[in-house]
């Protein structure tokens, strides 16, 4: 998305919005911190001189490892490698035999993170929905108890408050077995948002500062929109939510120099015909691409945004918007990419079936991005030289042994007219909805006994509502 020349000048504006303009926060402890170490701080107003942004960059890791639920690493964050996952926060549910739409519960999250769990291209997962069926002081810590339940891979989460970041962190022990299976590949990672244009309330630098203190990896996220929260044009929203994530990891590294830090920023545009928050514009990814490009610059892990669209349905638009998303961020090479299935109609709809649908591309995403095998097996002279003209490769061991590493789908339709027809003319809906249904009745690997008496436990202290004392 951008060159060298660029990046550098992408860099200098950053740096410039940091000491110049700054940004506004209230909490003491952190303009304390900010003081001390050498930020000019007036009232609420912080200028951060770029030298300190420099110090933290040498002080944050540049690789974060994940583990899955039984401590192994499953992500390793860090240069141009990619993993694929979901959302989180949808407020609403569609049905994928019906389609129709109702408020998201606590049941459709069990439902969702056992998809997560079985769609092979998500090598994590997030907690995807708000639990209409519990009160607000507990619908969070259920939610994200429901993904601890149903999936072992690790997963992002955001939560009310610092009481639900506690007892996130805590289920995260007792599913790993301890603190020090989870230092060494954390479970969970906690998404925090700065409020554009250059804001942090005292709720999230509060959970920056407990995670940071707790080794908890942290993305520290804005969400600039053109147009509304940000300048109109790409390059300056780009250089604002840049300065916005790098203004916490600056807080973040002065609280615990070394712990996992995460860079990024959710910029889009706002559509001003409408004036909402476009998640299917293809500025969406020319923006997440020069982030990316950033973040290779900084050597810092990034988290991207791909895959999501402005489609109401799993139809030929969310298909489009989510494949030129996801193959862009692809190329990039984006790190940890979210919104990459399920987030349908301007982030407010979680989609099983859209789901499924992105993960089946990026299946193929994968295939492109191994590019073109050359070796003495795949250029296959002997091969050729063997059959020679006018034969064929049917017969051959070459052929057995080779043809498989084709990826074959059982969600794109490849037969002929003829055999479409005599097999019921199940078309594309029809196919991705029996696959959805299939994929959502596999189960999970449950977590032992033990674990969740204590989850119970814990959830009886979450509300005190008897109606939701009991899971």
């Amino acid at each position: 998305m951008i060159n060298d020349k660029q990046i550098e000048r992408i860099d200098g504006a950053i740096m410039d919005v940091l000491e110049r303009t700054g940004i506004q926060m209230t909490h003491k402890k952190a303009l304390d911190l900010l003081d001390g170490a050498g930020a000019r701080v007036d009232g609420n107003k912080v200028k951060i001189p770029s030298w300190m942004v420099k110090k933290a960059l040498t002080t944050a890791p540049s690789r974060i490892n994940l583990g899955n639920r039984f401590g192994k690493t499953a992500v390793t964050l860090g240069g141009r490698r990619n993993w694929f996952g979901p959302s989180l926060d949808c407020i609403y549910w569609q049905d994928p035999a019906t389609n129709e739409r109702t408020r998201y519960t606590s049941e459709h999250c069990r439902q969702i993170a056992r998809l997560a769990e079985h769609c092979d291209n998500y090598t994590w997962t997030m907690v995807i929905g708000m639990a209409d069926d519990h009160p607000p002081e507990s619908a969070d810590k259920v939610i994200i108890r429901r993904v601890f339940e149903n999936t072992t891979k690790p997963f992002v989460f955001c939560c009310n408050d610092m009481e639900s970041v506690k007892a996130t962190y805590e289920m995260a022990l007792l599913a790993q077995g301890g603190k020090e299976v989870f230092d060494t590949a954390p479970l969970v990672v906690h998404y925090s948002e700065p409020i554009s244009p250059l804001v942090y309330f005292d709720p999230a630098v509060e959970k920056l500062i407990y995670c940071a203190e707790n080794r908890i990896p942290l993305i520290n996220f804005p969400a600039p929109q053109c147009s509304g929260t940000a300048p109109a044009t790409l390059a300056g929203n780009v250089v604002q939510g840049a300065a916005e994530s790098l203004s916490g990891l600056v807080l973040h590294q002065l609280v615990n120099p070394g712990a996992p830090f995460i860079f990024g920023a959710y910029t889009t545009v706002m559509n001003m015909q409408t004036q909402i928050f476009s998640y299917g514009a293809p500025e969406l990814s020319i923006m997440v691409g020069a982030l990316a490009q950033m973040a290779q610059h900084y050597e810092l892990p990034f988290f991207g945004t791909a895959g999501c669209t402005d489609a109401k349905f799993a139809d030929s638009q969310a298909a489009a918007e989510a494949t030129l998303q996801t193959l862009t961020s692809a190329y990039i090479g984006s790190g940890l990419i979210h919104d990459c299935a399920a987030w349908i109609d301007h982030g407010s709809t979680v989609s099983p079936a859209y789901m499924v649908m992105v993960n089946e591309i990026l299946s193929n995403v994968r295939g492109m991005m191994g590019g073109l095998e050359v070796n003495e097996e795949s250029l296959a002279t002997h091969i050729i030289d063997k059959v020679g003209p006018g034969g064929n490769y049917l017969r051959e061991r070459h052929t057995l042994n080779n043809f498989k590493k084709v990826f074959y789908s059982d969600l794109w339709d490849r037969s002929m007219m003829e055999s479409w027809v005599e097999e019921g003319r199940r078309t594309f809906d029809i196919r991705l909805r029996d696959k959805t249904l299939a994929l959502m009745a596999r189960e999970t690997e449950p977590l032992p006994a033990d674990v969740l008496k204590e989850y119970d436990k814990m959830q009886a202290t979450w509300t005190t509502d008897p109606k939701f004392k009991t899971v």
